[in-house]
């Protein structure tokens, strides 16, 4: 039985969380977001295995389709809609003009999508075809676009959002974002391996050349510190401050003997108060005589 698979599951709702109860005369219902054909519908991406046909082109025409096809559906319809954002008017047509145009440039997350077949003006349908081997359709897609996806692209269960998460970025209903896959990509391995740092990576291995003051060689640096020899001068001055927080710097014995080094007799005599004169004589004299 043909069945919707996860990731256009997940694009419907994207579409639909930002597109439905918009702001706008005319709003995106859940009912006009499409993934599987009706039980009638037989052939093309909106089928899955049991329901293609023979020599169906969803299938024969792209080593891509061939490789994934599974039960599967691989297209995804989406139906008119008017929203205000950004104090613009986007409608069904703008949106697909748009989506068209980044296939046409080849973008990076158009690259699973095999043809958008659409109306640029409610009422000449046209195809856009990776292929290049159609390009029209029948009258529904004046008020329908229809996106096929290749099958191999939905098989491994790829993420199809990014495109049309550029899309809404573009028209203000998401926060903007700029950066193309390959940059998110980029963006993705520069932080995982700055959060490796024991080696296991180029940028791990550089990290520890530098604590360990070796070059790209492995060859010892001598001629500036390094994270290993700047730990250790840190360990010698803490243990040296240690050592010189539990000493005693007072000397008792030579600060008396720097007092009485600069007192002569008259400068003791005349620092001796007259009532406690007479007293010290007579105790000298005692000491003396004994």
């Amino acid at each position: 039985m043909t069945r919707a698979p996860a990731n256009l599951l997940a694009l419907r709702t994207l579409l639909l969380t930002h597109l439905d109860n918009s702001p706008g005369p005319d709003d995106l219902d859940p009912a006009e977001v499409g993934i599987v054909g009706d039980p009638a519908h037989r052939g093309g991406y909106h089928c899955g295995s049991d329901r293609v046909v023979s020599g169906d082109y969803s299938v024969v025409e792209s080593p891509r389709d061939r490789a994934g096809l599974t039960l599967d559906a691989a297209a995804l319809d989406v139906g008119p809609f008017e929203v205000r954002s950004g104090g613009r008017t986007h409608t069904l047509v703008s949106f697909s003009a748009w989506c068209v145009a980044q296939c046409a440039a080849n973008a990076a997350d158009t690259r699973d999508i095999r043809e958008i077949i659409y109306s640029p003006n409610g009422s000449t349908v046209k195809r856009w075809d990776r292929l290049g081997k159609r390009s029209s359709g029948d009258s529904s897609h004046r008020w329908h676009t229809h996106f096929s996806f290749f099958r191999d692209a939905i098989k491994a269960g790829r993420d199809q959002r990014p495109l049309f998460r550029r899309y809404l970025s573009s028209i203000g209903l998401l926060e903007d974002d700029d950066m193309t896959p390959e940059e998110h990509n980029w963006l993705a391995t520069v932080h995982k391996n700055l959060t490796v740092l024991d080696g296991r990576n180029p940028i791990g291995q550089i990290y520890l050349r530098l604590a360990e003051g070796r070059d790209d060689t492995g060859a010892a640096v001598t001629d500036h510190p390094n994270l290993k020899s700047l730990g250790a001068q840190l360990t010698a001055l803490q243990s040296a401050l240690s050592a010189l927080s539990s000493k005693d710097f007072t000397d008792e014995t030579a600060i008396a003997q720097g007092v009485l080094a600069s007192l002569t007799p008259e400068k003791i005599a005349a620092a001796i108060p007259p009532a406690i004169a007479k007293q010290v004589a007579d105790e000298l004299a005692r000491r003396l005589v004994a």
